[in-house]
């Protein structure tokens, strides 16, 4: 009689043989930084700046309707991909935090490691913060450019856009904190409601992990068909990434002159010299955790960089940091699986540190004087608001102006940045990845004592 061997190390989790994590999906979308695609989106980039001062005002090649009709069918295949991106991003985070949750260990490890992520989230984002406003008051670039060099008029859909957005009031508290405790998954679904979605995944995921097996299985296998499905939309949108890229920098550079982009140059400068701050934080802190030094961490980490800055989406990019965190950053997967998907909703230090400029860019901009009580209540707003963003390209956007509503700042002014973000797009998803990456590994190696094994 055979006697059947047992296994030791890591218990068998309830999903196998019926789930794959998203990192197991690494390949479909490893191709992409093998065949280099940041160069492509680089190139597509810069082609599409020249092709659109070439339309544009300043050479006056052709006439300014024509220009404005070639860089709105330019820019259908970038619409195109945010729509794809959109579609997927919320069913693909939800999952992702599910199966991270079930990987867990016990409730115990996943009590240490939730309080632990939240700590190092205040305290880098803080960071991100104090480094924006320090740039932005130093270096002052919002006075190298004049509102009156742009064309502000004619953008009334922006504008009534962008006046749908309300900062809530201190009396409106309650209510928003209620708003984060959902009581119909579809609705948040529906609206977008990223921090009611990650509520939901929290509550489902451990559920789960309690539950026995032979319940969990049936609603797992619902869950990785999901899954499969979104990795295979992702892939296809990845294919039309540079020309969306290219088609995006013709239509919005199409209506500004030269002169206007040198202007914004100092913005886009003050922003990248504060996200290269960052990640000079970052590594420090992978330093003193970890014990890795700062090239041989980038040299780890660099195909999830790469690939952020070409797709501008942490959700994207998920099934590469995890295979990053676990295989080159040695994090354990009960570790990576939970804290890469949620990073990628509340970590978005990057974004926060944009924000905060932008929004002192601007000020300097309309002659609007920011004193410190007006700067620490901006610095309590992006720190708020950069939890729960999207991780899609463009969603910064949307809370910029927000924020800027909350300080009386013209809702307006964000036309003036739009020509240049999706260059910060990149750069700060790029951030905001190797963030998530930092989390894992300050994480894994806080929490060494309890680890199961590998």
């Amino acid at each position: 009689m055979v006697q059947k061997k047992k296994v030791s190390g890591n218990p068998e989790p309830p999903e196998t043989g019926v789930l794959k994590h998203p990192k197991h999906f690494y390949g479909r979308i490893h191709i992409l930084v093998k065949n280099r695609l940041w160069l492509q989106v680089i190139i597509a980039l810069i082609l599409g700046i020249l092709a659109g001062l070439l339309i544009g005002p300043s050479f006056g090649l052709i006439d300014t309707d024509l220009s404005k009709l070639i860089g709105e069918w330019a820019s259908i295949p970038g619409i195109l991909f945010l729509k794809i991106i959109q579609i997927v991003v919320v069913p693909l985070i939800f999952v992702s935090i599910i199966i991270g949750l079930v990987g867990a260990r016990d409730l115990k490890q996943l009590k240490k490691i939730g309080l632990i992520f939240v700590v190092y989230l205040i305290f880098t984002t803080a960071i991100a913060v104090g480094i924006a406003i320090l740039l932005a008051t130093t270096i002052k670039p919002g006075l190298y450019v004049s509102a009156d060099s742009f064309d502000l008029e004619g953008n009334e859909n922006l504008s009534s856009d962008i006046s749908a957005f309300s900062m809530p009031d201190f009396k409106d508290l309650p209510s928003l904190i209620d708003s984060f405790f959902p009581t119909n998954l579809f609705g948040s679904i529906v609206h977008g409601e990223l921090l009611s979605i990650v509520f939901f995944a929290i509550i489902i995921g451990i559920s789960l992990l309690i539950l026995r097996k032979n319940k969990s299985r049936p609603l797992i296998s619902v869950l990785s068909s999901v899954q499969g499905v979104c990795m295979i939309i992702i892939k296809w949108a990845m294919l039309i990434v540079p020309i969306a890229v290219f088609g995006m920098m013709v239509k919005l550079t199409s209506g500004f002159g030269i002169s206007t982009l040198v202007g914004l140059g100092s913005y886009v400068m003050t922003v990248l010299l504060g996200l290269f701050a960052l990640i000079c934080v970052y590594l420090i802190l992978v330093f003193i955790f970890a014990k890795i030094t700062p090239l041989d961490y980038l040299k780890k980490i660099k195909d999830a960089q790469l690939l952020a800055f070409s797709t501008s989406s942490s959700a994207v990019v998920m099934p590469l940091s995890m295979k990053v965190s676990e295989e080159k950053l040695g994090v354990r997967p009960s570790i990576a699986e939970f804290i890469i998907p949620t990073g990628a909703v509340i970590n978005m230090n990057g974004t926060a540190l944009y924000q905060v400029i932008a929004i002192i860019f601007l000020a300097q901009v309309f002659g609007i004087s920011l004193g410190i009580t007006s700067l620490l209540v901006l610095s309590f707003l992006v720190i708020g608001a950069s939890i729960g963003t999207p991780s899609v390209p463009g969603a910064g956007i949307a809370v910029l102006a927000m924020i800027l509503t909350g300080l009386g700042i013209p809702t307006l002014g964000i036309i003036l940045i739009l020509g240049v973000d999706r260059i910060l797009d990149m750069s700060r998803t790029t951030v905001n990845v190797t963030g998530d990456l930092t989390a894992s590994v300050i994480i894994d190696r806080t929490i060494k004592e309890d680890a199961s094994p590998k």
